[in-house]
């Protein structure tokens, strides 16, 4: 008996060891952007850590909210979140307010800006936000950025489910589909862009663009400090010819307060000196600014692996033995 509780033990502490070296990144639908940007990052943390006992795995999720819910759970040690549920998350606020401040949450760095972003059928004649009142719309499915986004924008114009003649949840994977076979008016993403999935959706059938500005959107603007006024560029999808005035928020990822400090400088190392062939891994990285990357919008803490590692950037980015592009203008 002595003998087979020893061999437990020693297997217990073999299992939490091997976990201290193992990186799990909860990120989102197989359309959306967190999945092949996490796909990105273990790809180059594999690589650079081959044969050191490390290893980096992506696990498909229902978005932000989800991925708070599985860090906080255990079940994943890393995650792709929005700024704002980053937030609200680690304050305990909003959806979170029944299972109370996650104060172990901390934060990595942030990738790129999110647009909150409406595409509608052109024929249904949707110009701006306000002209979804009375409209067959998709809010996304439960535990997505997407949806709880949309809420928040729903209760700033004081309005309800109630204000739309069809609600839907479809997630971000189907919702373009859905568009184009005239099951809804409207689509809702929090996205980087370009985005495969709207960019599907543009080719497929008539679409255009949905301007999310004027007043209420900049008081919301004003009241919450992780999200900012934007635009999503002209030119980036079919069609779609002028720029068109929105609201944003960053794309983080985030971590456990006892993630191990090693773990994190070792993650970090490989997206820093990697910084080239990540902008070249997906649209919405490249124009990754390594600086920017290091103190853009990160409600939770910083860990103190991240902590220490930016201490030195300045000096790292002089040495790195991957050359970083020139920041373009």
């Amino acid at each position: 008996m002595k003998i087979s509780c020893a061999l437990a033990i020693c297997l217990n502490a073999y299992t939490a060891l091997a976990e201290q070296k193992r990186i799990v990144i909860g990120s989102g639908g197989a359309t959306g952007v967190y999945y092949p940007v996490a796909i990105a990052m273990c790809r180059l943390f594999n690589e650079d850590h081959s044969g050191q006992g490390y290893s980096c795995r992506v696990e498909r999720t229902g978005g932000s909210i989800d991925n708070l819910n599985k860090l906080r759970a255990g079940d994943i040690n890393f995650a792709i979140v929005q700024s704002d549920w980053q937030s609200h998350s680690y304050n305990g606020t909003s959806v979170f307010t029944k299972n109370g401040p996650y104060r172990d949450l901390r934060s990595l760095l942030a990738l790129y800006s999110e647009a909150f972003t409406i595409v509608a059928r052109s024929r249904s004649n949707i110009a701006a936000f306000q002209d979804l009142r009375g409209r067959r719309v998709n809010i996304g499915n439960s535990g997505s950025g997407q949806r709880a986004t949309m809420e928040v924008v729903m209760d700033a114009f004081g309005w309800t489910r109630f204000d739309f003649s069809t609600i839907r949840e479809f997630s971000a994977d189907h919702q373009a589909q859905a568009l184009c076979d005239g099951e809804i008016d409207a689509i809702v993403f929090v996205v980087g862009h370009p985005s495969g999935s709207i960019k599907s959706a543009t080719q497929k059938c008539a679409t255009n663009f949905v301007r999310v500005d004027g007043p209420i959107v900049q008081a919301l603007v004003r009241k919450y400090d992780y999200y900012r006024l934007t635009e999503i560029p002209a030119g980036l999808y079919s069609r779609q010819t002028k720029g068109v005035p929105t609201f944003g928020l960053s794309a983080t990822v985030v971590t456990t307060s006892d993630t191990p400090s090693k773990l994190i400088i070792a993650l970090l190392a490989s997206v820093y000196g990697n910084i080239n062939r990540l902008q070249k891994m997906h649209p919405a990285l490249d124009k990754l600014d390594p600086i920017e990357m290091s103190k853009d919008i990160m409600p939770a803490p910083l860990h103190r692996g991240a902590s220490s590692f930016y201490q030195g950037l300045p000096e790292q980015l002089a040495t790195m033995k991957h050359a970083l592009r020139p920041k373009q203008e």
